[in-house]
């Protein structure tokens, strides 16, 4: 038997297979332009035709899988190509993970094609292609969950810019938003198909349309009767600009504070009442009781200034012999004891001489921790960032920060004030670090709990000027409207920003420049229905999914057992 010998394809089968490798680029293509920074967006409600086309024809799951591969590659090429760093090109395990990430994303797409083979084969084709959707947003909730997540491809991402379009986040949430979107796409190919058998075309085209002109008229309501909160804060974000790779590397550490507090002073100066640095804006633990007087500079600055400091910060923990230590914990044989780190926020008030903190939750893999490292600690020694930030335990807990800001003061002779508020306010607000705003359950979790604003601390200056830093930003568009929280953002290169509960960036920074930013942020306590149930659409979309696959094992089994 020739196993693997290459079958000699006919003439008409050279066509078809170059006509469906066509398809499927067009369909990656047309994908890829839907995201920022392109803004095709509308693009993405007809990206997905070209490849039904392909997908109708295919039978094996190994057709279908094949086709579905090919599809996403092209459309994960064009997006997250910057994933490796290339264009900075400082650090080889960076560009070598970004590489493997390329032919590694297409992989998790094949959740919702192999589903869609079992749907074929207990269901009808027309059945099974109405199923699909909800494959779709399976596979998109999975790669949220496990050690290896990046959900950076939901097809809802790429609607930051359709205002009124993403309105309705706000009841089903960015995975509601893929599932329109996947139903139009497939109503839009069903009425293609129709009209190219001459039958009716026009009530699947009619539900398609429908599909995209309902949330936008619910979309115009809401921005039409948007009000916004009178409780307000004036945020300053400082857009420091320096290279990651010189700051990890060694740098003066007293010239850094240094640059941080004069920007901040520049903030103060235009009225804010809470001061943001960007993440890790410190190469330091500096509450590890090594930098007292860098820690003891942000704290006179605080203390005289009067206003809040948000600062993304390494965090270190040490345990003695005789405590209790966290299963997680590291060993230090060079001091004899044990220790967690983290990536986290810091948070410095006037009021207060104890320092709040948060620990990152979600960690990027590989970057910030390699997956499954806990389980097994010699791959934690196997890879590791040559950036030496690898490595960080991964927080537990979604603590907000609880901000007091005073009242106003007056300044008799010169007739002005330090606060915008007329009384005290106080305010619970979340802060999360770079990579977590992706996240949408995670920042509905801190909404649930009393956030009232939500802060983004980041760094995307590993990746050049690319599409990465653009699309981050976006993101934290559908943060603000699903939860109906302004955002604000601090990133050390940019792009620092402030956008309101509906999704307008109403003042943002320019990428690699050193700035301040201050803005008046308004303050909501509201729990919109996403917040509130913020699984709804995903573990509908998974139930349905694993109800599919279950009726798919018991088929086989019934005809394992007739056999």
């Amino acid at each position: 038997m020739r196993l693997f010998q290459k079958r000699n394809l006919t003439t008409e089968e050279k066509t078809k297979k170059r006509k469906d490798i066509l398809l499927l680029s067009l369909s990656g293509l047309l994908l890829a332009l839907a995201f920022p920074p392109l803004w095709f967006h509308s693009l993405i409600f007809v990206g997905l035709i070209p490849y039904f086309i392909v997908l109708e024809k295919r039978e094996t799951l190994a057709e279908i899988n094949r086709a579905t591969y090919f599809m996403a590659f092209i459309f994960s090429l064009f997006t997250v190509y910057w994933v490796g760093g290339f264009t900075v090109g400082k650090d080889y395990y960076l560009m070598i993970s970004g590489f493997v990430l390329l032919f590694f994303n297409p992989l998790l797409f094949l959740i919702a094609s192999t589903l869609f083979y079992f749907a074929l084969k207990v269901f009808s084709r027309k059945v099974a292609m109405l199923l699909f959707p909800f494959f779709w947003v399976c596979y998109e909730y999975c790669y949220s969950l496990t050690d290896f997540q990046f959900p950076w491809l939901t097809l809802g991402n790429s609607q930051s810019k359709f205002l009124f379009f993403i309105q309705l986040a706000d009841i089903v949430g960015v995975y509601g938003l893929s599932l329109i979107i996947l139903f139009s796409n497939l109503f839009f190919f069903i009425s293609y198909r129709h009209y190219l058998k001459r039958s009716n075309y026009r009530i699947p085209l009619t539900i398609a349309l429908l599909l995209v002109i309902l949330p936008i008229i619910y979309g115009v309501i809401k921005v039409n009767s948007f009000k916004e909160s009178e409780k307000k804060i004036h945020v300053g974000l400082i857009q420091p600009d320096l290279d990651p790779y010189e700051k990890w590397s060694g740098g003066n550490l007293n010239e850094i504070t240094g640059m941080y507090l004069s920007l901040s002073r520049e903030a103060v100066a235009k009225k804010a009442e809470l001061v943001i640095w960007p993440e890790t804006a410190l190469p330091v633990y500096l509450l590890s009781g090594q930098y007292i007087e860098n820690l003891d500079s942000i704290r006179n600055f605080v203390s005289a200034s009067k206003v809040s400091l948000l600062t993304g910060m390494p965090h270190f923990i040490s345990y003695l012999k005789n405590e209790k230590t966290p299963s997680d914990a590291k060993y230090s044989q060079a001091g004899d004891f044990y220790y967690t780190n983290y990536n986290a926020i810091l948070l410095f008030t006037p009021e207060s001489f104890k320092i709040q903190s948060y620990k990152k939750m979600k960690l990027v893999p590989f970057g910030e921790h390699t997956p499954f490292a806990d389980q097994l600690p010699f791959l934690g020694d196997l890879i590791k960032w040559g950036v030496g930030i690898g490595g960080w335990n991964i927080g537990k807990d979604t603590v907000n920060f609880k901000l007091e800001i005073s009242p106003p003061k007056v300044d008799y002779a010169l007739g002005e004030t330090q606060s915008t508020n007329n009384q005290e306010l106080t305010t619970n607000i979340n802060a999360v670090v770079c990579y977590e705003s992706i996240f949408p359950e995670l920042i509905a979790a801190f909404a649930q709990r009393g956030s009232e604003m939500i802060a983004v601390v980041t760094n995307d200056s590993w990746y050049g000027n690319t599409s990465g830093p653009y699309q981050h930003k976006e993101i934290s568009v559908l943060r603000a409207v699903e939860n109906r929280r302004s955002v604000v953002r601090a990133a050390n290169g940019g792009i620092s920003c402030i956008i309101n509960p509906i999704g307008v960036t109403v003042a943002e920074t320019k990428m690699y420049t050193k700035d301040v930013l201050v803005g008046t942020v308004s303050l909501n306590s509201e729990k919109t229905f996403y917040t509130l149930h913020p699984f709804l659409v995903p573990v509908t979309s998974s139930v349905i999914s694993l109800w599919v696959f279950g009726i798919f094992i018991l088929f086989k089994l019934k005809a394992k057992f007739k056999g």
